[in-house]
């Protein structure tokens, strides 16, 4: 069984850089064909999706996010991470991690972590 834990701060002040990582367990980040995500939720808004890493490493950021955002890896610990920059409130948001798994021809989000609130505020 794959579980995903978020971590860090759950305060940021606006124009820093928020930092979160998920530690996975029960399964590999570098299994073939794996991807791993970053998706939020603000207050009161439906689910946004971040970006992704993949299980060779590549990454790919939502367009609107991509200039800000930046998703790494650390394969010894088995831990991705998520770097957003110039934090403004309305970054304010519960942070999920999430893997994305793939069945025949279709995909989806089948497991995920418990989510972690982080609020941008001074």
């Amino acid at each position: 069984q794959v579980q995903l834990q978020e971590s860090g701060p759950g305060l940021v002040k606006p124009s820093q850089t928020l930092s979160l990582t998920c530690t996975v367990s029960g399964g590999s980040i570098t299994t073939s064909d794996s991807r791993w995500s970053w998706i939020r939720q603000p207050p009161g808004k439906g689910l946004e999706w971040m970006g992704v890493i993949t299980y060779d490493g590549s990454t790919s950021y939502s367009p609107s996010l991509k200039s800000r955002t930046s998703i790494s890896r650390d394969t010894s610990k088995n831990q991705f991470s998520l770097q957003l920059s110039s934090v403004t409130p309305e970054d304010t948001a519960i942070y999920y991690c999430a893997r994305r798994g793939t069945y025949g021809s279709t995909w989806y989000f089948d497991y995920w972590g418990q989510g972690t609130q982080v609020t941008a505020s001074s």
